[in-house]
């Protein structure tokens, strides 16, 4: 064979061995596809204690836990024990505590302006007969107090919601004054957070998060309302009711609106109205010439 022969053939035996190799490139991303399966396979087992991405991204959203965040949206509590309250209540029955102060005001009755006496017979217009309140007659109980003896329980700067935006100093409670929707039916009421209870009040879990009430004499109730809210919603002395959290914004006007010295409503119509009456003295002066 002459030597050309040779060397041609050399080179058509190493270009076939490089077209071989270079075919089986392709396989490569193979190898990339069985890593991440496998990966996958890891993050689905429970050996570790982890959670499958899978399962977080399929979980419903009802089983979530722990308090809501700020920002979102408050979800309705439903189907709660509901029972009827009122400042000025003296102890008897089922209800151990007088209703002379609250958990934020020793001097519930005497700033309500005087007893809120629930019988019908007594009231008009959803407030009592024999004065006009000087605070909201649409007021709730939930089982929860923000305050500890001084300052606030070590959990509240945590599970209360709104806590920072709120915050006023260790004296003030973050939560007295925060307005609450209460549904029976297709009708909905507006009323204000104004004490702790029933029987409970460091149930942090229920109020703002997804736990239920806790077993109690009131057959689990978890909410205590006023009788302005009991007449509002056609309410029995033991009912159930939904309620939810919402901000002042997403309050319409009503009779929930009317009194009260605590009352955004009227809180902000003082404030707007102030300048008003400025300018009605200020026009009223003659001006000197």
């Amino acid at each position: 064979m002459k030597p050309g022969t040779i060397t041609h053939t050399i080179a058509v035996l190493l270009s076939s061995v490089t077209s071989l190799f270079s075919a089986a490139a392709p396989t490569a991303p193979a190898t990339v596809k069985m890593k991440l399966s496998k990966k996958s396979t890891d993050n689905k087992s429970s050996d570790d204690g982890r959670v499958s991405v899978d399962s977080l991204a399929f979980a419903p959203r009802h089983l979530k836990s722990g308090p809501a965040k700020a920002g979102e949206r408050y979800s309705w509590k439903k189907d709660i024990v509901t029972t009827i309250f009122w400042i000025g209540e003296k102890p008897s029955g089922n209800n151990p505590t007088p209703n002379r102060s609250s958990s934020w005001d020793k001097d519930w009755t005497k700033n309500y302006g005087g007893f809120d006496d629930p019988n019908p017979a007594n009231r008009s217009n959803y407030i009592p007969v024999g004065f006009t309140p000087r605070q909201n007659p649409f007021y709730c109980a939930l089982p929860y107090n923000d305050k500890a003896s001084t300052g606030h329980r070590p959990e509240a700067p945590e599970v209360v919601p709104w806590f920072k935006e709120a915050y006023q100093g260790p004296a003030v409670s973050t939560c007295k004054g925060r307005w609450v929707a209460i549904r029976r039916g297709n009708k909905t009421v507006y009323a204000q957070w104004e004490d702790a209870g029933p029987f409970r009040t460091d149930h942090w879990q229920y109020v703002f998060g997804n736990e239920r009430p806790k077993p109690n004499l009131n057959r689990g109730a978890g909410l205590d309302v006023s009788p302005a809210v009991r007449d509002c919603l056609g309410l029995r002395e033991t009912d159930v009711t939904d309620w939810k959290f919402v901000e002042f914004s997403e309050v319409p006007h009503g009779p929930w609106s009317r009194f009260g010295d605590n009352n955004t409503f009227v809180i902000n119509d003082r404030k707007s109205a102030h300048p008003v009456a400025e300018v009605k003295r200020g026009a009223s002066v003659p001006v000197a010439r």
